[in-house]
């Protein structure tokens, strides 16, 4: 049998890491912000608390690097999905950033916005990353057919608005769900992208 090649120290920090950032992401979304512990986090990476340290100097550090890792897996997300439609419609668009809103590890990123209102050192250091992300959804935005009748100066409050509306009613719907309503919400965004009236008159 050939000898194994024995990793190198950047594919040794490259898989540690990514079974970190793994194992904070599936924390939050399954046991919330406030109990995931770096205890808790290494104890489902299987490193020790000194491995934890070695990368990242500071808990939240962690979480804004977990939260990252969420954008990053976001945007891979829907762009393969995009791909895999072709030519899509606004409604399309619509429907898969919901789908992304409601996306599981998507919970993740919900929990370190609302612990973010009441810790100031978790505000700081999370707030430039989510700076950069909404500039990232604004910047993919441009080229979506979602976006094609939109005037250009008013595309980033557009596209944000429908993103954070999209968030609220995901967060919202833990509590208070209206599954009939979602399906006209969306074609009510489709007809105001379209420069039409958010309701069809005809009804």
């Amino acid at each position: 049998m050939p000898p194994r090649l024995r990793r190198t120290q950047a594919e040794r920090r490259a898989t540690t890491v990514a079974a970190l950032l793994d194992a904070a992401v599936s924390s939050l979304v399954e046991l919330g912000y406030a109990a995931t512990t770096t205890k808790e986090v290494t104890r489902r990476a299987g490193v020790s608390q000194g491995g934890l340290f070695r990368h990242f100097a500071t808990r939240h550090e962690l979480m804004v690097a977990a939260a990252d890792e969420v954008r990053r897996r976001q945007f891979e997300s829907f762009a393969a999905a995009l791909e895999r439609l072709g030519d899509a419609t606004a409604e399309d668009c619509l429907v898969l950033l919901r789908q992304a809103c409601r996306a599981p590890m998507n919970a993740a990123w919900y929990e370190l916005v609302v612990a973010a209102r009441t810790d100031r050192d978790l505000h700081d250091a999370l707030a430039p990353m989510a700076t950069r992300y909404m500039k990232e959804i604004v910047e993919l935005g441009r080229g979506l057919p979602a976006a094609a009748g939109v005037p250009d100066d008013q595309l980033e409050s557009v596209l944000l608005g429908i993103v954070h509306l999209l968030d609220g009613e995901s967060m919202m719907s833990v509590l208070d769900p209206h599954p009939e309503l979602e399906d006209q919400r969306l074609q009510q965004l489709a007809r105001g992208l379209k420069g039409l009236p958010l309701w069809d008159s005809a009804h």
